[in-house]
C-alpha cells in the first residue's frame, strides 16, 4: 500500500513538482550514502541500489544515482514501479532529486500512460548514525509563497497543480534560500528510515 500510495502522491499533488531537475552534471558525485535497504515507520522497506547503464556488470554502474525499490509490510516482493534518485549537497546541505523511473508495464500499455509525464520531486535529506529523514517541500507552502511573491520562481499555476518551470540553476538556489525554513516541510511529505539490521 505504502508504494501504491507513494506513487499515487508522486502524480496527484503532495508534493512539489519540477519540470527540471534540482541537479546539473557537475552537482553529482559517487557516492555510497543510501544504498542497502532501510526501514521506515510503517515497516515498509526502502532499497537502494546503484543505477545501471544497461547490464548490471561493473563498468555500467553509475555510482552517482540510486534505484529506489519499496516493499509494503506484508509484502514478499519489491513493487515494479522505480525511483531515480540522485543525491547532490547544496551549501552544505543534502538533497535528493526523484523521478519515477518506471510508472507502466510495456507490455500492458495503455491509453492513459500516453497522459503520463513523470516529474521530479525533491526532498531534504538528513543523515545521523544509522538514521535518515527524507522531507519533501510541501505544497501548500510553495502556494503561499508564490501568492506573496508571485516572481519568487518561474512556474505554471493551472488551478489544481504548481509545476516549477525554473532552470535548475534557478531552482537549486531558490531551494537554498528554503532549505531551513521548518514551513517548507511542514506539511510535506517525510519519510524516517533506519538501516535494516542495524
Amino acid at each position: 500500500m505504502l508504494l501504491t500510495a507513494l506513487f499515487l502522491v508522486f502524480f496527484y499533488g503532495c508534493f512539489v513538482y519540477s519540470f527540471h531537475p534540482l541537479y546539473t552534471d557537475d552537482d553529482l558525485f559517487a557516492n555510497d550514502l543510501l544504498v542497502g535497504e532501510w526501514i521506515d515507520s510503517d515497516s515498509a522497506i526502502w532499497k537502494f541500489d546503484f543505477y545501471y547503464r544497461g547490464e548490471h556488470l561493473p563498468e555500467n554502474r553509475d555510482s552517482t544515482a540510486f534505484v529506489l525499490q519499496i516493499k509494503e509490510k506484508d509484502s514478499s516482493d519489491f513493487d515494479e514501479h522505480e525511483f531515480l534518485v540522485h543525491v547532490i549537497r547544496l551549501d552544505g546541505t543534502y538533497f535528493l532529486d526523484f523521478y519515477l523511473e518506471e510508472y507502466f508495464d510495456e507490455d500492458n500499455f495503455t491509453i492513459f500512460d500516453l497522459h503520463v509525464m513523470p516529474m521530479h520531486t525533491f526532498a531534504r535529506l538528513d543523515l545521523e548514525g544509522d538514521g535518515a529523514e527524507i522531507r519533501w517541500f510541501a505544497p501548500d507552502w510553495l502556494e503561499k509563497i508564490l501568492e506573496e511573491k508571485p516572481a519568487a520562481i518561474r512556474n505554471e499555476n493551472n488551478g489544481n497543480h504548481i509545476l516549477i518551470t525554473a532552470k535548475t540553476e534557478d531552482l537549486q538556489q531558490f531551494v537554498v534560500q528554503y532549505a531551513n525554513s521548518e514551513d517548507a516541510f511542514s506539511d510535506g511529505v517525510d519519510a524516517q528510515l533506519r538501516r535494516v539490521g542495524q
